[in-house]
């Protein structure tokens, strides 16, 4: 009986209906259930989180090929460009080559024109001057005699030929 007022021995009591109550009621299984169902929305998100991990390494995988390839693509559109501007520098080079040519060419023709104009030019000065002096000549002669020589000699010759 000793027994029966022991504080210990009623708080062992107690604990033990406490949990003969529990177990009756079924808290156990419901403990577990709620634990099942935080464990199951744990493993969705683990699953969500693994899935989208994976989603994110095939989207990088996608990336960095789409990054090589636009790395190519530029790569070749500057292999195009220097190409494209060697063609243009030597079309350009070409083009100013012949246009010089025919400058010079235009250039030797003026001036081959120019010099067979002023050829002309004192041709017909020294003709004009020949004239001007055979002129002074004839006219010296002509008031220094009555009759000039040379049309007395034409008019004998033609005066022969006449008869």
């Amino acid at each position: 009986m000793e027994l029966l007022q022991d504080a210990e021995f009623w708080t062992g009591l107690a604990l033990l209906v406490f949990l003969g109550l529990l177990l009756a009621l079924g808290v156990h299984k419901a403990a577990a259930k709620a634990l099942d169902s935080k464990a199951a929305k744990i493993q969705a998100d683990l699953d969500e989180a693994r899935k989208l991990r994976e989603e994110a390494q095939a989207l990088l995988a996608s990336l960095k090929t789409q990054r090589e390839q636009t790395e190519t693509l530029a790569g070749e559109m500057l292999a195009n460009a220097k190409a494209e501007a060697k063609r243009l520098e030597a079309d350009a080079a070409a083009k100013l080559e012949e246009q010089i040519k025919r400058r010079q060419e235009l250039a030797e023709r003026r001036i081959s024109n120019a010099e067979a104009q002023a050829a002309a030019e004192v041709k017909a000065a020294a003709a004009e001057l020949a004239a001007q002096m055979a002129e002074g000549v004839l006219v010296q002669r002509l008031e220094g005699a009555k009759s000039d020589p040379l049309i007395d000699t034409a008019l004998a010759q033609l005066a022969e030929k006449l008869k």
